[in-house]
C-alpha cells in the first residue's frame, strides 16, 4: 500500500504537537520546513528541528518560497503540504505544487481572528471563547474552506499562555480527526465566510502600552494578553518604565493612572480600579507589590 507524501511547515508548540500527531498515525513525512529560533525571543516552547532530528526527518530553516525550495518541493512531488504555525507566508507557487492539498492549522475559531497573534489578540479583547481551525490554504491568509476545527473557552482568569496551551491542545484533535478523512479523499470543505471575521496584525512590544482611560476589565485583559512569555503590559512611574505582570481588576474609582492606595495597591482608570500585584520597575526583577511598595521611596 503506496503511502501519501507529506511536506510540512511548522514551528512551536503546534508544529511539534501536530507533527507528532500525524507520526502517531503513520503519515509519511518527507521534508520539515521550520525556523531558526530568534535571539530576540523568550524559546519557551518545543522545538520542531529536534523532533524532526529524532524521527531522521530531513528539515530546512530556509523560507520554503525560495526559488530553490519551490524546486526542491516540486521534485519531492508532495500529496499533501501542511502548514503548523510556520511564521512565513507561502508563495502560490507553492500552493499549487501538492496533488491532494496545502492545509494550514490556524489558532483561532475561523474566520473570526484571522492573522496573527490570534490567541494573545482574543485575550486582550475579552472573548470568552476561542478555538483550532484547518483549513485550505489559498493566497489570501486564513481564507480558505475550512476542513475541520475545535471551540476552546477563554476563562477570565486566563493568560494568553493558558489558552495557548488549550488551542494546541484543540489543534491536536483537529488534526487527529481530520488526517484520516483527508487521506481518504472524505474531509468537508466548508467555504469561509470572511464577513463574520476580521483581520489582525502583528503585535510589538510597544503595543503593550497601557492607557488609563481606559476601563480596569480591559487594561486587565491586556496585561493577561501580553504577560509572560510575552513582553508585558506597561506604564510609567517617575519616569521609569514599569511592567505589570499581574493585576486585577476591582469597583470603586479614581483618577486614570493616579495611584488611589497603596495596601492594595490601586491604580484609577476610566472605569473602576486595577489592583496592581506583580510588576517589574526598569531592568530590574520582578517582584510582588507588597516588595516594590516597601523599597520604593515615594509614588506620584
Amino acid at each position: 500500500m503506496q503511502t501519501d507524501k507529506l511536506i510540512v511547515c511548522a514551528y512551536h508548540n503546534v508544529g511539534y504537537r501536530c507533527i507528532e500527531e500525524l507520526l502517531r498515525q503513520g503519515a509519511g513525512i518527507a521534508l520539515i520546513f521550520t525556523h531558526e529560533d530568534s535571539p530576540t525571543e523568550e524559546i519557551w516552547f518545543k522545538s520542531v528541528r529536534e523532533l524532526a532530528d529524532d524521527h531522521g526527518i530531513p528539515y530546512s530553516t530556509t523560507d520554503i518560497s525560495l526559488p530553490e525550495n519551490v524546486e526542491r518541493v516540486r521534485a519531492i512531488g508532495p500529496d499533501f503540504l501542511f502548514s503548523f504555525y510556520y511564521r512565513n507566508m507561502i508563495a502560490p507557487a507553492v500552493l499549487e505544487i501538492p496533488r491532494r492539498g496545502a492545509f494550514n492549522l490556524h489558532g483561532s475559531y475561523l474566520p473570526k481572528y484571522r492573522g496573527r497573534v490570534p490567541v494573545n489578540w482574543a485575550v486582550i479583547n475579552g472573548e470568552r471563547e476561542t478555538g483550532a481551525t484547518l483549513h485550505h490554504m489559498v493566497e489570501k491568509p486564513d481564507a480558505g474552506a475550512i476542513v475541520d476545527q475545535e471551540r476552546v473557552k477563554i476563562a477570565f482568569t486566563d493568560t494568553a499562555l493558558d489558552v495557548f496551551y488549550k488551542v494546541t491542545d484543540a489543534a491536536v484533535a483537529v488534526i487527529a480527526r481530520a488526517w484520516p478523512l483527508l487521506r481518504e479523499g472524505r474531509a468537508a470543505c466548508v467555504p469561509m465566510n470572511l464577513a463574520e471575521g476580521a483581520y489582525f496584525g502583528g503585535r510589538k512590544p510597544a503595543d503593550g502600552r497601557i492607557d488609563w482611560t481606559w476601563s480596569a476589565v480591559r487594561i486587565y485583559n491586556l496585561i493577561r494578553g501580553v504577560t509572560h512569555p510575552y513582553p508585558g503590559a506597561f506604564s510609567n512611574l517617575d519616569d521609569r518604565k514599569v511592567i505589570i505582570w499581574s493585576a486585577w481588576p476591582v469597583e470603586g474609582s479614581g483618577e486614570p493612572g493616579r495611584i488611589v492606595s497603596q495596601r492594595p495597591f490601586l491604580v484609577g482608570t476610566g472605569e473602576g480600579l486595577l489592583e496592581i500585584r506583580s510588576l517589574q520597575a526598569g531592568n530590574g526583577d520582578e517582584v510582588p507589590v507588597a516588595d516594590f511598595i516597601a523599597n520604593a521611596k515615594q509614588f506620584t
